[in-house]
């Protein structure tokens, strides 16, 4: 951006307000009576004051990175003093849907999306962009909406729909099962994703915050419907005649069964998910509006096992897995959410009351027989017979069993208020939320090899594995609050270059506050004080005839996060609770910027944060799929460090990507882990399956230390981009692609110490064709359908075809010996999907 000043001896005075589409004020937006040449910036209530050229016509130009440049025509004379109101459109791009796009400073994300309906998304919404374009943000199941942000695990991520706390299922053990998420894409107006060092006003969770606001109609009659092999959905949103009503209702089908049919495992796969959800909005008065957000989803997955065959090992050893099935798997999901909220907007404060409903439904019944053959495969590269099966290295039965439902129940009433102050802001709010969990478990696995259960037992006794037989009725209240204060002070400064004076002017945004948070059951109160400062410096680049300015924002952020324990946390491997469990604590050092800089004539954006976490109190647990178990026991510390990259810009002119980049390590140390080894008289370690010479007659102990924890993946790459045909624009390409390390795993024995393997690397291309029907010129037949956009998507997933591994089942033999039989990942699918909007 240039700074340049133009004086005259006979001038006039512009005065005016900028603001956006939305009625909000526009800060820092550049003002000038020459193209790309500001002469002053608007303050934070989006006010600028401006001389300009009398008894002439001048051009006012006004511009800022979030929304469409503007320009207006004035003619003012001698000493004239005009006040004008300027509106600015939100930035749209072409085949892009913008959420109110526009910097967080505290973040470094962006408040926009691209529309998940034509990316090349597997699961299509917010939460698959996030993954994608997230600062920290990994994910190595691409058919779950959960994520994980710099070292946190799936429930340490806070999720707001319009100042609701959104909750999802807690029994799902795996991605196939999870069913619709609750945000509805269709819906979404504005973004807010911060990876760490998150404000007070946001609640009590260790790693992210996921903040959306739904849509404010603004036609008499408006929607989208789309249509694929897997999905469907269907938006429609309106208002009266007086703006005092406005509607939005969304209601989506999702059948993942062409999908599910690609899995190792074959059967009759019956996934069937549905949701629904409206918001109501009706204005009382100009300041004063009541809204009703209601929401019901039903996510049910049946699957009848028939084969499974699985190829593993090494050059050395490689081996095969075949199982036949008997029995099915029935889960149910059933989710009810309803909110009523009211806000009053004056002047100078806003007060916002809150008060929500949530309640789900959740059974999990299967009774699943595998009766499997172990094969060591022919490795010999010369043989006719390579890759055939060679022997039979083992047979078995195991059978998993479950009878378990869940009904937990969910209240709470919040108010939330904003007050203006002369210099700043004042923030506050209270909640109070009350919790009733029943839960009946019943659950148990039974392991036979070559007729012997394992472990061995004598003849007369069955032994089960893994049994949990319980009945949890759980009953709880919090109360928590905050108060905050943030501010915004400009620098503002008169420099000159050789004959040219102009106005420079940076900033510097500062927010303090603090949490409080009590629970019922465990009587404990936390204290979380959390700040933040950022420095948008007036740093300007000299060449020979202009000046340029170095468009920075400088970040540091951080504070406590503790996260009380949830029912999850609560409960252990036996499905006993833990009533007396205190809240993890995380403690964010985070430091970043960003980088504003031209390329091709069009404007890129760098980021870079780098961080660091301290945790104590941790609870530590084990991941099997997308399940979360806790050990249920305060007994770890540890933390979390990394560097996280991103860019984004238009590669492709009118066309957003970006790419991100990130580097993370996270350890734990359990508290007094400990383990033996025991050594033979040949002074060989013992080692059951393997050893001939099984007698004892040394031992040494060991203390593991720190440990990776289940989330500790080195590096991750992400990148998605858009390409356009020339000459024939309506013609677009997505590509999306993910590459990261493996993950800590090990045997399933709940010794942490031995989680130290690793899996595959995950590597996984997209790849999605789209056609616009109607571009731009066709503006005449767009209104003669009654239609606004129109296209038509071909996606490709896995276009690479690579199996990737997301857990793993572990075989155990007669003789003790284990194997750990990877479970692969989707494989290669074609989607084809229209999509509309009018």
């Amino acid at each position: 951006m240039q700074a340049y000043v133009l004086f005259s001896q006979n001038t006039a005075t512009l005065k005016g307000i900028v603001f956006s589409e939305l009625k909000e004020p526009v800060k820092q937006a550049a003002i000038g009576i020459e193209k790309n040449k500001a002469i002053t910036f608007t303050d934070s209530s989006g006010y600028f004051t401006i001389k300009v050229p009398a008894n002439k016509k001048i051009t006012l130009y006004i511009s800022h990175p979030s929304y469409e440049n503007k320009q207006l025509n004035y003619l003012l004379k001698e000493n004239d003093v005009l006040e004008t109101k300027i509106e600015l459109s939100i930035k749209t791009l072409q085949d892009i849907d913008v959420y109110g796009k526009k910097k967080d400073v505290f973040s470094g994300e962006d408040y926009f999306k691209i529309d998940p309906r034509t990316a090349p998304m597997l699961i299509p919404g917010v939460e698959s962009i996030i993954k994608t374009a997230g600062l920290g943000v990994r994910s190595n199941n691409e058919m779950s909406s959960q994520y994980s942000v710099r070292g946190g695990n799936f429930d340490e991520n806070l999720v707001y729909v319009n100042g609701i706390e959104i909750y999802r299922p807690f029994l799902v053990r795996a991605g196939q099962q999870e069913g619709l998420s609750f945000i509805n894409p269709d819906m979404v107006e504005q973004v807010f994703f911060s990876a760490g060092g998150f404000e007070a006003r946001y609640g009590d969770k260790l790693s992210s915050v996921l903040d959306i606001q739904y849509k404010r109609p603004t036609e008499k009659i408006s929607g989208s419907a789309s249509l694929g092999l897997m999905d469907g959905s269907l938006h429609l949103a309106g208002k009266t005649k007086n703006n005092r009503f406005t509607h939005l209702t969304g209601i989506r089908y999702r059948n993942n069964s062409y999908i599910l049919n690609s899995l190792p495992t074959k059967g009759d796969y019956r996934p069937i998910f549905a949701d629904a959800q409206t918001l109501l909005t009706y204005s009382l008065s100009d300041s004063w509006d009541v809204s009703l957000l209601a929401h019901y989803s039903d996510n049910i997955f049946r699957f009848v096992p028939q084969t499974r065959e699985s190829e593993f090992g090494t050059i050395n050893q490689a081996l095969k897995l075949i199982v036949y099935y008997e029995g099915q798997e029935i889960t149910r999901y059933k989710n009810y959410t309803t909110a009523i909220s009211t806000n009053i907007k004056k002047k100078k404060y806003t007060l916002n009351f809150n008060t929500s409903f949530f309640r789900s439904i959740e059974q999990e019944y299967f009774d699943i027989l595998g009766q499997y053959r172990l094969a060591e495969l022919n490795r010999d590269l010369g043989s006719d017979e390579f890759g055939e099966i060679l022997f039979i290295r083992g047979i078995g039965t195991y059978l998993n069993h479950a009878r378990n439902k869940l009904d937990a129940l969910i209240y709470n009433a919040s108010h939330n208020g904003t007050y203006l102050l002369k210099k700043g802001s004042l923030l506050w709010g209270v909640k109070y939320q009350a919790e009733i969990i029943n839960d009946r478990l019943s659950e148990w696995n039974f392991i036979d090899s070559a007729g012997f259960s394992i472990p061995q037992q004598p003849a007369d006794q069955i032994i089960l594995q893994d049994v949990i037989k319980s009945n949890v009725k759980l009953q709880s209240y919090r109360i928590s609050e905050y108060l905050q204060y943030k501010r915004t002070k400009f620098i503002q400064q008169v420099k000159s270059y050789n004959d040219s004076i102009f106005n420079s002017q940076g900033s510097i945004d500062f927010h303090v506050g603090v949490r409080g948070h009590y629970w019922s059951l465990n009587n404990q109160f936390v204290i979380a004080p959390r700040a933040g400062i950022v420095f948008i410096p007036n740093w300007y680049k000299r060449s020979i005839d202009t000046i340029k300015r170095i468009n920075t924002v400088l970040r540091l952020t951080g504070g406590y996060y503790y996260q009380p324990p949830f029912y999850r946390e609560l409960r252990d491997f036996s499905g006993n609770l833990n009533k007396n469990l205190l809240a993890q604590r995380s403690i964010h050092f985070i430091a970043g910027g960003d980088i504003y800089f031209n390329l091709w004539e069009r404007t890129f954006k760098f980021t870079s944060e780098i961080y660091y976490k301290h945790l104590n109190f941790v609870v530590p647990y084990e991941v099997d799929n997308v399940r979360l178990r806790y050990f249920a026991n305060n007994d770890a510390r540890g933390y979390a460090a990394g560097w996280d990259f991103k860019i984004n810009g238009e590669f492709i002119k009118g066309i957003e990507s970006w790419a991100t980049l990130s580097f993370l390590q996270t350890r734990e140390d359990i508290k007094n882990d400990s383990y033996t080894h025991y050594y033979n008289s040949d002074g060989e370690r013992i080692i059951p399956g393997y050893t001939f010479n099984n007698v004892a007659v040394d031992s040494a102990t060991f203390y593991p230390g720190y440990i990776p924890r289940p989330t500790d993946q080195l590096f991750s790459f992400n990148l998605f981009f858009q390409d356009e045909m020339p000459g024939l624009e309506q013609f677009k390409v997505h590509l999306n692609m993910q590459f990261a390390s493996g993950l800590p795993f090990g045997p399933p024995d709940h010794l942490r110490y031995k989680d130290t393997l690793r899996t595959t690397w995950y590597r996984r291309v997209d790849i999605g064709f789209s056609y616009q029907f109607f571009s731009k010129r066709d503006k005449t037949k767009m209104h003669e359908y009654k239609i606004k956009d129109l296209w038509l998507s071909l996606e490709v997933f896995n276009l690479l075809g690579i199996f990737n591994t997301i857990s793993y089942n572990w075989i155990e033999d007669a003789a003790g010996l284990s194997y750990a039989v990877p479970n692969y990942l989707t494989a290669r699918r074609i989607n084809l999907k229209m999509i509309v909007k009018f």
